[in-house]
């Protein structure tokens, strides 16, 4: 920024302005645009000014005045950022400086309402000037009347007042800013030009102190939802502003943050649980729990800063589902004949267990996203009470259960759980016998189950047990899969690995014993 010479005062019968003769042509603006063609034929370094008319609703933008610099000229995209609005403000000189080196200071009347010219020099080389009313430049913005009126102070007479505004990034932006001034109702323009925009024209309009441009901007983004480019680029333009005595402003930053505190969010995580796991609609729950294990998954885009998930919230939803199991397996075998039923019993005991199997299983991918899922293994390995009824239950319901053991076979399997040895061998010894007899089931009825992955996760889970452990294990599939055959899981390549290291090793600390 810096202040140009004083004004040579020069007396010509013709009133007129010169442009630089770089210019070939006049460049384009709402005053011209029209009369390229006739000025062809003129002189090229020559142009009279029209003569300015009242200002009437049809002639508002006519006020502003654009025309590309001779120079240098970057191109200019509508996504580029603009300075923060202190830097900006910065930015402009303290005192309005110079005139048009070719217009007397005492021919105001050659300027008609064009009195001040802008020129905005972008931040990549590329500049834009816009000739505009000092009217409305001071009415609209404190920083422009100061500029505007230091030069009056400080310079008798009409002379065209000269600001340079550097280092802008989006001349887009700063030009159409300041076109709202010149706007009676500023929102019908936002709402063309939608949020991403105004959050732009926002950090401008505060920069020059546009309390108008600030105050639509603000009741307009208030008002319209915003995607999450949008909110992210609003909260730090947010972080930037000094903008607290708005009232709207209250109302967006209530739209960022909650006063809600750890307990709350831990409460409504609970709740939401419970009524997913007590649903009674299959395609709504099946939909929430998709949407409430996202919002939970520590690679949720949501999580951020959330505090970490209660783990006695979520195994105390895990153990009423294991008890309403217990008791729809009873009724199931005849065990609870004389009970008086309930409303779970009013649909088929099949469809209730599958739903609480599903639950659990949901609950299980839970806690282990988490890490949190040692528990849930000793939890499901200490299921006595289910082991007994599952050898009295019919295959079609027997086999509901193993998918919940197969879920944590894959996870042991695939390094997902981490749990004592004593805790999986508890597993193992209560579930692996089961899971034996139910695989034929599973590979009909699989819900979603990989049965190859099963397999292999399940050999795995085996080979992590201490040798002596895995024999009888190994021994109970060898002989389920002779008679069995494809309706018994292949541990084939388990198998050879637990041989392999049992006897080919040359090991003298393990010998067989008879079975």
């Amino acid at each position: 920024m810096h202040a140009s010479k004083p004004p040579r005062h020069h007396h010509h019968h013709h009133r007129r302005r010169r442009w630089c003769c770089s210019f070939t042509t006049p460049p384009l603006s709402p005053d011209n645009a029209n009369s390229v063609r006739s000025y062809a034929s003129s002189s090229c370094n020559k142009k009279t000014i029209p003569a300015a008319s009242p200002q009437t609703q049809h002639q508002k933008l006519a006020l502003a005045r654009r025309i590309l610099s001779p120079g240098r000229v970057s191109p200019i995209t509508d996504h580029q950022l603009i300075p923060s609005a202190a830097p900006l403000a910065e930015t402009l000189p303290k005192s309005a400086a110079a005139a048009d080196s070719e217009i007397a200071a005492g021919d105001s009347s050659n300027l008609g309402i064009y009195d001040v010219r802008l020129s905005l020099k972008g931040k990549n080389g590329g500049s834009l000037v816009l000739e505009l009313g000092s009217e409305v430049l001071t009415a609209n913005s404190p920083v422009f009347a100061n500029l505007i009126s230091d030069y009056r102070r400080n310079l008798s007479g009409g002379s065209l007042c000269r600001i340079e505004v550097p280092y802008v990034e989006n001349l887009n932006v700063f030009r159409e800013t300041i076109e709202l001034m010149f706007e009676e109702d500023i929102q019908p323009k936002l709402l063309q030009i939608g949020v991403f925009r105004a959050i732009d024209i926002l950090e401008v309009s505060a920069g020059i102190k546009f309390e108008r441009g600030i105050s639509s901007c603000l009741k307009y983004l208030e008002a319209v939802p915003w995607t999450e480019e949008e909110e992210e680029k609003l909260s730090e333009l947010f972080g930037k502003l000094n903008i607290d005595e708005y009232q709207a402003t209250n109302n967006i930053l209530d739209r960022f943050s909650s006063p809600n505190s750890v307990d709350s969010q831990r409460l409504l995580t609970k709740q939401l649980i419970c009524s997913i796991t007590t649903c009674t609609d299959a395609t709504a729950r099946n939909e929430l729990k998709s949407l409430v294990k996202d919002l939970l998954c520590k690679s949720s885009v949501y999580e951020k800063d959330c505090p970490e998930l209660n783990k006695d919230d979520i195994y105390a939803v895990c153990k009423s589902c294991l008890s309403i199991l217990s008791h729809l397996l009873e009724k199931a075998c005849g065990i609870d004949a004389g009970r008086t039923s309930n409303s779970t019993n009013d649909k088929p005991a099949l469809e209730c267990i599958s739903k609480q199997v599903d639950n659990l299983n949901w609950l299980l991918d839970i806690l282990l996203d988490h890490q949190m899922a040692g528990e849930f293994a000793d939890l499901w390995a200490n299921q006595d009470e289910l082991i007994k009824m599952h050898e009295d239950a019919s295959p079609m319901v027997r086999y509901e259960l193993s998918r919940v053991s197969a879920m944590l076979f894959i996870a042991v399997g695939t390094r997902k759980l981490h749990c004592p040895s004593e805790m999986r061998l508890r597993l193992l010894q209560a579930w692996f016998k089961p899971m034996l007899s139910d695989f034929g089931w599973l590979q009909r009825c699989k819900k979603g189950l990989d049965i190859r992955a099963l397999e292999e996760a399940m050999g795995q889970a085996l080979l992590t047990l201490p040798l002596k452990e895995q024999y009888s294990l190994f021994m109970d599939w060898f002989y389920c899969f002779s008679k069995g055959g494809t309706e018994c899981p292949n541990l084939s390549k388990a198998f050879q690995i637990w041989w392999r290291r049992s006897f080919l090793r040359g090991s003298e600390t393990f010998a067989i014993e008879s079975r």
